[in-house]
């Protein structure tokens, strides 16, 4: 059962970072961390072309009830995104406009839920990023505690507070606050082998080639036939 708290000050990553991070893209900084992190393909944006990375602020909900979403609005301060886990399974459209009004009036970048979003018209105009399990208009109470900034678990994935988020049209990632370092480097090194790989690609090389799978072909006992010989 959820503890009934709210951690206040929590230490996050650096923000810069953060954002770096985002602009490299879900899939690069998955790839780059070794495939890790990454909350699924069920967390998809609201709406096309979202993006965003920032600093994990943490909710737990109860299903139908978004009253700790509105207790954790408090906690968020610019750069962050909102992470919201629900204690039992749920599709309901526990975040909307006017909740993102509010975090956007406090530099919050997006939110990430576990259950569903409403008013996606409106986040689309006003281009509020939020990713979500669902879009669902069923609406909710306000009346059950739970906590703010505890570790939650979206996807199979632990979210702490402060932890980076990463989404876009791929989906969602966390980086833990301490690897922070560690994918901006990784991430940039995997970025400048993609920008390579690009020119290669668009100059006529093969994937074949430039990934050394000939020899991989050959174990696997792959063979080239001509097709009048094939069907001689």
């Amino acid at each position: 059962m959820a503890r009934n708290v709210v951690v206040t000050g929590v230490p996050r990553a650096d923000i810069a970072a953060a954002e770096r991070l985002g602009g490299f893209g879900v899939a690069t900084v998955h790839e780059a961390l070794g495939r890790t992190g990454y909350l699924g393909p069920e967390f998809r944006p609201a709406w096309p072309g979202a993006r965003a990375g920032g600093t994990a602020v943490t909710a737990l909900c109860w299903p139908g009830d978004n009253l700790m979403i509105h207790v954790a609005v408090e906690q968020c301060r610019p750069g962050d995104v909102l992470v919201v886990a629900t204690a039992a399974p749920s599709t309901d459209g526990l975040f909307g406009e006017l909740l993102a009004v509010s975090l956007r009036a406090r530099g919050v970048r997006g939110v990430v839920l576990a259950s569903g979003v409403r008013d996606v018209a409106a986040l689309r105009e006003m281009r509020f990023p939020a990713w979500s399990r669902a879009i669902s208009a069923q609406g909710t109470v306000k009346a059950t505690a739970g906590s703010v900034n505890l570790p939650v678990v979206l996807g199979g994935q632990v979210v702490h507070p402060g932890d980076v988020v990463l989404g876009d049209d791929d989906g969602v990632l966390v980086v833990p606050r301490a690897d922070t370092g560690r994918a901006l480097a990784a991430a940039q090194e995997r970025a400048d082998r993609e920008d390579a790989a690009r020119a290669a690609f668009a100059a006529g090389e093969l994937g074949l080639d430039r990934y050394g799978m000939r020899p991989r072909l050959r174990e696997l006992g792959i063979e080239y036939v001509r097709y009048d010989d094939h069907h001689g």
